[in-house]
């Protein structure tokens, strides 16, 4: 769970500003936009594999 808490004199669009940016840096936006519609296994399978192929190979 995600938490921001003031900092002294800090505006309500500053902490709006930092939860946002926080919540990219976790990923949850991108996985909230992923689950957003039904994908199907298959669509699924071709994303695991091409995300994996551009992963450099380790020896």
């Amino acid at each position: 769970m995600i938490k921001v808490r003031a900092r002294g004199n800090e505006s309500v669009q500053q902490m709006l500003r930092r939860f946002k940016k926080m919540c990219e840096k976790e990923g949850l936006i991108r996985d909230i936009k992923r689950n957003s519609y039904y994908e199907k296994p298959s669509e699924r399978r071709r994303r695991r594999i091409r995300r994996n192929a551009k992963r450099p190979m380790e020896s």
